[in-house]
């Protein structure tokens, strides 16, 4: 954990401050909730279960992961491969750069400030173990909280060539987590389906 407990909840704070500022709402169990602060409550819920002992810097990098997204719109970019490529290699950037200022506001140093921009862009993944730890939580999060409504919006096809991608970034720790989630009937068959063409 911290050598500066109380920098570290400092820098949660503001980070949850930030994301408290999304427009966009959740509802959960009849309560709504701005939706960026949801999806930052829920990482840290997912890597304090995948790792309990994750370092300082992995901890930030969750809880920062989407920090201030709604600013960055998939719609400002164009509406195809390419497009969205670009905005995904944006919002690294955007989320890095954000979050190292509110880690320089909060009092860490460049070493701490440079690990968390390098998880939040995505650097190395597959050989870097917590750049890989970190992509397994998104995904976990996804599978859980998200699949079954982004699930209504694409054809089965497109569905299950994501959900494909998606199990390919993950490490076996995040698949054997994966399947223990408690996942709607309609969501574990396509689940299943998925990745019985892998």
């Amino acid at each position: 954990m911290s050598l500066d407990p109380s920098r570290f909840e400092a820098a949660i704070a503001q980070f949850d401050k930030a994301n408290a500022e999304d427009p966009n709402t959740e509802v959960v169990d009849g309560t709504a909730y701005p939706k960026e602060l949801l999806y930052a409550q829920r990482m840290t819920a997912w890597l304090d279960k995948l790792v309990p002992d994750a370092s300082e810097a992995l901890r930030l990098a969750a809880r920062s992961q989407h920090i201030r997204r709604w600013e960055l719109p998939r719609a400002d970019f164009p509406m195809d491969r390419t497009g969205y490529l670009r905005w995904r290699t944006t919002l690294y950037r955007f989320h890095a750069d954000t979050a190292g200022q509110i880690l320089r506001d909060v009092g860490y140093g460049g070493a701490t400030i440079e690990r968390v921009q390098t998880l939040l862009r995505k650097e190395r993944l597959k050989r870097d173990p917590d750049v890989q730890c970190l992509e397994d939580v998104i995904c976990l999060v996804f599978l859980e909280s998200y699949l079954s409504d982004f699930a209504v919006q694409q054809d089965r096809d497109k569905l299950i060539n994501i959900l494909r991608r998606t199990w390919k970034k993950m490490s076996p720790r995040g698949h054997a987590a994966a399947l223990t989630l408690d996942l709607a009937p309609e969501v574990r068959e396509l689940v299943e389906a998925a990745l019985a063409e892998t």
